[in-house]
C-alpha cells in the first residue's frame, strides 16, 4: 500500500479546504489546513498577481511547515471596477471586513452600472520546501448580481452569477460549483495529472538522513 503524502492547504478558510479535499479523495494525501499546526509567522501576500501571491503563500507554508503546501489566489475581477478587486479580493473593505461586508461594498460601488461583466480568475501553486513549485490556473466568466442571492459557498459566491447555471455560485451544491468554478477548472488541471504531481513532490522533497546511534 502506497504511503501516503501529507499535504499542505495554506489556508484556514474551512469552505476553501472543503471543496480542495473533495476534489481530490482518492488520492493517497492527507490534506491538512493551517490550522492543523501552532502559530506560524504571517503570510505575506503583497504580490501585483494572482500568481506572485500564491507563490508566496505556497512557498512560505512549505518551508516554515516542512511539507509540500497547495496554496490559491483567486479573485472577483469586475470589468466596470477596471478589474477591482482583484488581488486585493480578501481585503477589499479592510482586514476586518466580513463576507457580507465586503460584497455590501462592491454592490455600492458598481452602483446602478449596466455592465456586471467579472470573472472569477484562480492561480494555484504547489510548492515544496526547497522552493520548487508548479503552477496551475482557471477562470471562470459570469456577472454579478443586484444583491446576493443564496446561502452556500463563501466570499463573493451570493453575488457572481452562473451563466452555465443561471444561478449565483451561493446557490450551488458544492459539486455543481466545482464543476465550473474558477478554483474547480484549476484543480481539474492539478487532478488530470495529480499522479505526475505526486512523484514530482516525492522527487523535490529533502531526504531524511537516518543516522545510526554508535555506542
Amino acid at each position: 500500500m502506497q504511503e501516503k503524502i501529507s499535504l499542505v492547504i495554506a489556508t484556514r478558510n474551512k469552505g476553501k479546504t472543503a471543496e480542495i479535499r473533495d476534489l481530490l479523495k482518492g488520492f493517497p494525501i492527507l490534506i491538512k489546513n493551517l490550522d492543523d499546526f501552532g502559530p506560524i509567522p504571517e503570510m505575506r501576500e503583497d504580490g501585483d498577481t494572482f500568481d506572485e501571491n500564491a507563490y508566496q503563500k505556497s512557498s512560505f507554508a512549505a518551508r516554515v511547515l516542512g511539507y509540500p503546501a497547495l496554496a490559491d489566489d483567486s479573485g472577483l475581477v469586475v470589468d466596470a471596477l477596471g478589474g477591482r478587486p482583484g488581488v486585493h479580493s480578501a481585503r477589499y473593505g479592510g482586514e476586518q471586513a466580513t463576507d457580507e461586508d465586503r460584497c455590501r461594498k462592491l454592490l455600492e460601488e458598481l452602483g446602478e452600472s449596466t455592465n456586471r461583466k467579472a470573472a472569477f480568475e484562480c492561480i494555484i501553486s504547489i510548492a515544496v520546501p526547497t522552493g520548487a513549485a508548479l503552477t496551475y490556473e482557471g477562470r471562470c466568466e459570469g456577472r454579478v448580481t443586484i444583491k446576493p442571492e443564496g446561502t452556500s459557498g463563501f466570499g463573493y459566491d451570493p453575488i457572481f452569477y452562473s451563466l452555465e447555471y443561471q444561478k449565483t455560485f451561493a446557490q450551488l451544491t458544492m459539486e455543481e460549483k466545482s464543476r465550473i468554478s474558477h478554483r474547480g477548472k484549476a484543480l481539474k488541471q492539478v487532478i488530470k495529472e495529480f499522479d505526475k504531481v505526486l512523484i514530482w513532490i516525492r522527487q523535490h522533497m529533502p531526504i531524511q538522513e537516518r543516522i545510526d546511534c554508535k555506542k
